[in-house]
């Protein structure tokens, strides 16, 4: 497919708008937690940027997915989380501040992790016609339309706070749509590929999604961590950022049929997270008996 002005300047200065909306919501202190609470960041870290992408390449053998079905699989999982995972957690009551650090941290770790998966994926599942790719030029890209971005907004956060402040609710929404409007082009343009794949498309993603809510509480679990930890790995693992995933697919390999999984994992993703907050909160209501109880023997 040609390059245009929507995929080679469009798409990633809407992606870098977004993330620097993102960078609006951080501070230092944020990429500061992994001293203060080492443990939960770096378990989580280890379930994004490990564990994640290794799960995703076993589900695409167990489903025998088509090639191009398989890179966007393993693209989205090399990608990191979003500012949705971030609200996400705010209404799950998950632990937001750990939400932010580890969506932080794992921006940055996934611009120079991200593209060797890539490649990987490339390597192994396509056997003809491979698009053309540099990691360079990736590592490249993805600092430019997600670092620098970031930086420039923790910089004027740091110096004019009030404007992060009033902004951060349009930027949330400017994101949400941003990701819906990629998703509905991605699923339009490839609904001919989408038509033949979309069952088994969708069960991979669903599968992938569940599968990574369920890895982040087993790892905080084995981690002893607290409950309200639990549920931002949960969050964390479980949401990639699927915009992200379809930009490199359309912008960086110029293959949008390889955006069909992330465009179709886009909305499964959040069942998973649905099921987690209902299970969350059904979970806090039978304990909240036994805590009163316990308070009134103590009087």
């Amino acid at each position: 497919m040609q390059a245009s002005v929507l995929t080679e300047v469009l798409l990633p200065l809407a992606l870098a708008f977004v993330m620097f909306g993102m960078g609006l919501t951080l501070t230092l202190s944020d990429f500061a937690r992994l001293l203060k609470a080492p443990k939960a960041v770096l378990t989580g870290f280890i379930g994004q940027i490990i564990l994640l992408p290794m799960m995703a390449l076993g589900l695409c053998f167990v489903f025998e997915l088509p090639d191009y079905i398989a890179v966007g699989v393993m693209v989205l999982a090399a990608c990191p989380g979003g500012t949705t995972n971030n609200l996400i957690s705010h209404v799950a009551k998950a632990n937001l501040a750990l939400s932010v650090s580890l969506t932080a941290i794992s921006t940055i770790a996934c611009v120079f992790s991200t593209p060797f998966i890539i490649q990987f994926a490339l390597d192994y599942f396509v056997k003809e016609n491979t698009p053309d790719f540099s990691i360079i030029q990736t590592v490249i890209g993805l600092v430019g339309i997600s670092i620098v971005p970031v930086i420039l907004g923790m910089t004027i956060r740091r110096f004019n706070s009030r404007f992060a402040t009033k902004t951060e609710s349009f930027f949330r929404q400017f994101s949400m749509y941003f990701m819906l409007l990629m998703i509905a082009g991605v699923l339009v343009s490839e609904r001919n590929n989408l038509a033949a794949s979309f069952e088994r498309a969708f069960l991979v993603c669903l599968t992938l999604n569940l599968s990574s809510v369920l890895l982040g509480l087993g790892l905080a679990k084995l981690s002893n961590l607290a409950f309200k930890d639990s549920l931002t790995l949960a969050i964390e693992i479980g949401v990639q950022n699927a915009a992200l995933a379809m930009l490199i697919c359309i912008t960086f390999l110029d293959a949008h049929d390889f955006a069909i999984a992330p465009g179709v994992y886009g909305v499964a993703m959040y069942i998973g997270p649905a099921l987690l907050a209902l299970w969350a909160k059904r979970k806090m209501r039978n304990e909240q008996p036994s805590v009163s109880l316990q308070k009134t023997e103590s009087v």
